[in-house]
């Protein structure tokens, strides 16, 4: 440990798990013991215990009326997850304003891949199921988990060039994008027009604030999950759609320029630095005080909200909502009947659809665009390591089991959906971590 801070018993405890937070792979890690955990779970003398606590209910009472009367599953699935979906909000318009979205030409190829990679795996899927109440399960195969695949990714460390980091995190955004689509258009309920209009409407506001250079935190806080997300959890469209666009809604400007912002730290800094101390006393001075509110009033006016609230979110989506969604939702129990799971196609169209679809989607769009010479090929990128991704790409895991969870309220179709996820799942981060690890040799 530095010698520049005066630390304490307990940094003993919070720094590992602060540097444990800050690895990329972390996310994936623990995203994977949930999964087991939620296994183990549903395969013992606990399974019962497990079942049923998800399916308590409880909402809010007011004059004697219930209000939001759900399970804790649907909680978690149109709660827990909606913060989720605000998160990836976040990412895609950080992406298409400053990242890799922004530039038509570094775009092209992660659009395309991700385009090929969502269509090609519905495609499969629908040759096994083209009728009947399967049918509807064509979106699940569709999605790629950029914690799983990232933290398969980040085990090969520096073998890896950052551009295809970048590459399947700029491929991923997209492939969220198109899921969140899918829902919005594919898998909504019934529309109960009068709250879906109210809720465009708190929208429009929160898109006035922003325009009205509103920064408040609180102000989007409010606007957003006490208006946008109630009237669209109401008006039976999923309520995940509503955080997406409400993520859309938060500023990512600035008050001051970054030169403006050098100027006046600086300035701060040599203010405090010239102050007496009192030496006899562990606390500050007010006049210290004073400095360094103003130093965190122009860090704030420098810093987008966009960024600031993806910054302060991501590890409680990583660390807290993936894993509590995975126990929740991969809990399957393992002695289903292998006649029961193949009476139909929805275990063998889910796991080609995402071993199979997204790697001749991504592979096959991209080297179709390179070749005629619409997109460009980000260094360090081979055709190899390209099939590498593709097959990390089928890690379907958290929007599949999302999807999953909308596209069928049969407990036996689901669970043959999520077995097909699982094992596409494992083969394909197995056969991307083995391409990519040879072809960094």
């Amino acid at each position: 440990m530095s010698n520049d801070y005066n630390y304490k018993p307990i940094d003993k405890i919070v720094q590992p798990m602060q540097r444990f937070i800050q690895q990329e792979k972390s996310g994936g890690l623990l995203l994977g013991i949930s999964v087991i955990l939620a296994l183990i779970l549903a395969n013992t003398p606990l399974s019962h215990a497990y079942h049923e606590v998800l399916e308590q209910s409880f909402g809010f009472q007011w004059n004697n009326e219930t209000y939001f009367n759900y399970t804790i599953h649907h909680w978690i699935n149109d709660g827990l997850m909606s913060i989720f979906f605000f998160v990836v909000g976040l990412e895609l318009k950080r992406e298409i304003i400053g990242g890799e979205l922004s530039n038509v030409r570094k775009a092209v190829l992660p659009i395309v891949a991700a385009v090929g990679g969502m269509v090609m795996p519905a495609l499969i899927y629908l040759l096994f199921n083209p009728s009947g109440e399967p049918h509807k399960g064509w979106g699940i195969p569709m999605a790629t988990d950029i914690a799983f695949a990232l933290g398969v990714l980040y085990l090969l460390g520096n073998k890896i060039p950052l551009a295809l980091k970048v590459f399947l995190t700029a491929l991923a955004i997209v492939d969220d994008l198109g899921a969140v689509l899918v829902i919005a258009f594919f898998y909504t309920a019934e529309i109960n027009m009068v709250f879906l209009l109210a809720g465009f409407f708190i929208l429009a506001l929160m898109y006035l604030g922003n325009k009205l250079g509103i920064r408040s935190i609180i102000f989007y806080a409010v606007l957003g999950i006490g208006g946008v997300w109630t009237c669209f959890l109401v008006s039976g469209v999923h309520a995940t759609i509503a955080a997406v666009l409400a993520a859309f809604t938060i500023p990512a400007d600035v008050k001051i320029r970054e030169s403006v912002f050098i100027a006046k730290i600086n300035s701060y800094l040599e203010r405090f630095k010239n102050i007496d101390p009192d030496q006899n006393t562990p606390t500050l001075t007010n006049e210290q005080l004073h400095v360094l509110e103003k130093m965190n009033e122009a860090t704030l006016a420098a810093t987008p909200p966009l960024q600031r609230l993806e910054h302060a979110m991501h590890p409680a989506v990583s660390f807290l909502i993936i894993p509590i969604f995975a126990i929740a939702n991969a809990g399957v129990s393992l002695t289903i009947d292998i006649e029961s799971l193949f009476n139909n196609n929805i275990a063998v169209g889910t796991a080609l659809g995402l071993l199979l679809g997204k790697v001749i989607g991504i592979a096959g769009f991209s080297i179709l665009f390179i070749k005629l010479k619409i997109a460009k090929v980000p260094t360090g990128m081979t055709i190899k390591n390209l099939f590498g991704l593709g097959f990390l790409a089928s890690i379907g895991f958290t929007m599949s089991l999302f999807v999953t969870s909308l596209a069928f309220s049969h407990e036996e179709y689901q669970t043959q959906a999520k077995i097909g996820i699982f094992a596409a799942s494992l083969i394909g981060g197995i056969i991307g971590y083995v391409i990519l690890n040879r072809s960094a040799k």
